[in-house]
């Protein structure tokens, strides 16, 4: 049994509110503090109607709440990214003690979480930083965990996370210690950019099947199909494309009730908000990790771009005016359907490898940097269910061969994979035909397109950068290294030797002739 009977959780939202109804259908005595009442007597409520009699309770300050926890206590955070950790940390600290633990599931920075670990480190209290995935639902029922921290901290905590965290098809845990520091929120941040580039992969692809004249439940079928075996097999956000193609907003299914009741996917605007209202940072912040680490990550940055331009409806109506019409993609007139629907599958499932070889590689990239000692086969482990991306293929062909073996960040990159090679090589075929379609047409595809130039380039030894890189060393003097250079340093990211003198630099005088007066 574990040793936390009475715990705190700290934000009583969707996700706060749905893990405090876990913990407690576990046993586990939660005491709830929360600026709403409120959101706090909602989950007492819940608890109370399921069953869990007396193992929630409100309270109004800290004294109170750190008073009715066992020890050593342990708090669980579901907060606001920022700086609303901060004040709740500051109220905490003095009624805090040596040994006691805070656990931060929310889905906060990881610089914030390594601030915070150094300010609590001379206290001698733990504070992991723990990735949350599976959404609303899946903190109800258990989901994906991914701690970081000191080992000390994570090792009393780990026991009751495999309690409550979902489990793969085997019946294991998926949760295990990731690393140092802000690890955890790290890797949990870079799976949300994972994520998505693989949705903007599978909207685009439903785009293009609506534009083929399917109508929503027959595209919805078709995506069960997708799920039930080959590369996109038990992909979670493809079977929850399934799902949400046939549900209407009332009613019993029957022939006279659809007439009545519309889809509730054909009366959803194409307006995605969340980076703008700040409802969520990790899509932001995995794509400026990127670019600090210098990764490439064509799929997850055009994916991030075509969610900002979704926002902003309005910007798009008066553009559209301004346009006459803008360009707007073309009725597809496909001869051989099923033939083209299975080009499209293997090019959905090209762009979302694409997103996973990329997020792995700004993880292994970080790694590096901040020397967290990242374990890849529990981030193999956390990602086998109950997080958005969860998908069976990828994870059961792709990752375990190379993730299993714990390799280490600097041996990390899918791309030397012969599986991936392989697979990418089947798909890669089909992705052409497909984005070739889409640009013909006038398909919105960036993701899928995307992902063909990534393969492309990252596979590639023949890039025009040669013209590039010559015209940096004629107007900058940036050296550049010669073909047929046989020094290592060549394969690295590391300036070139060589400089040409291609024009002379003159005076002012002599460009420009003598100056006025």
């Amino acid at each position: 049994m574990s040793k936390f009977t009475s715990i705190a959780m700290i934000g009583c939202g969707s996700m706060g509110g749905g893990m405090a109804l876990l913990f407690a259908e576990d046993g586990v005595h939660v005491q709830l503090s929360d600026p709403s009442e409120k959101a706090m007597d909602a989950v007492i409520e819940k608890a109370e109607k399921s069953g869990y009699n007396g193992k929630t309770k409100k309270h109004t300050d800290y004294d109170s709440l750190c008073n009715a926890l066992s020890t050593p206590r342990l708090i669980v955070f579901s907060l606001p990214h920022g700086g609303v950790g901060d004040k709740v940390l500051e109220g905490l600290m003095p009624k805090l003690s040596k040994g006691d633990i805070i656990l931060d599931c929310g889905n906060e920075h990881f610089e914030n979480t390594e601030r915070r670990q150094n300010k609590c480190r001379g206290t001698g209290v733990h504070y992991i930083g723990c990735g949350v995935s599976g959404g609303y639902q899946a903190a109800r029922a258990g989901p994906s965990m991914c701690p970081g921290g000191d080992e000390a901290g994570l090792k009393e905590v780990l026991p009751l996370l495999h309690k409550v965290a979902a489990k793969d098809k085997e019946g294991k845990p998926c949760v295990g210690i990731i690393g140092r520091g802000g690890a955890g929120h790290y890797v949990k941040m870079v799976h949300n950019g994972i994520e998505h580039g693989m949705m903007s992969a599978i909207c685009e692809a439903w785009g293009i099947m609506r534009k083929m004249g399917l109508g929503y439940e027959e595209i919805g079928d078709i995506l069960k199909e997708w799920n039930s075996k080959g590369e996109l097999q038990g992909t979670f956000l493809v079977s929850i494309g399934a799902n949400l193609s046939h549900k209407r907003e009332s009613g019993d299914g029957s022939s006279s009730d659809k007439q009545e009741h519309p889809l509730v996917i054909s009366e959803v605007l194409d307006k995605v908000v969340q980076d703008i209202t700040g409802e969520e940072g990790t899509g932001i912040w995995s794509n400026t990790e990127a670019i600090e680490m210098h990764v490439p990550a064509f799929t997850l940055n055009v994916a991030h771009a075509l969610r900002l331009a979704s926002a902003y409806r309005g910007d798009r109506e008066r553009a559209n005016k301004a346009f006459d019409g803008g360009f707007p993609p073309n009725d597809l007139d496909i001869k051989d359907k099923n033939a083209f629907l299975e080009d499209l599958r293997k090019a959905t499932y090209a762009g979302c490898l694409a997103s996973y070889i990329q997020g792995m590689n700004i993880i292994a990239r970080a790694d590096q940097k901040h020397e967290w000692a990242i374990d890849y086969s529990q981030v193999w482990q956390i990602w086998r269910g109950g997080c958005i991306i969860q998908a069976d293929y990828i994870s059961d062909n792709i990752l375990a061969p190379v993730l299993k073996s714990n390799p280490s960040s600097n041996d990390l990159n899918l791309n030397f994979s012969s599986v991936v090679a392989k697979d990418i090589k089947n798909a890669f075929p089909a992705l052409r035909r497909v984005v070739a379609k889409a640009v013909e047409t006038d398909q919105v595809a960036p993701a899928l397109s995307a992902s063909l130039e990534y393969f492309k380039i990252s596979t590639g030894t023949d890039l025009p950068t040669s013209f590039y890189e010559a015209e940096l060393d004629y107007f900058g003097s940036h050296m550049f290294d010669k073909k047929g250079d046989n020094d290592p340093e060549v394969k690295k990211p590391m300036e070139g030797k060589h400089h040409f003198e291609w024009k002379p630099a003159t005076s002012q005088k002599e460009t420009y002739g003598k100056p006025s007066v």
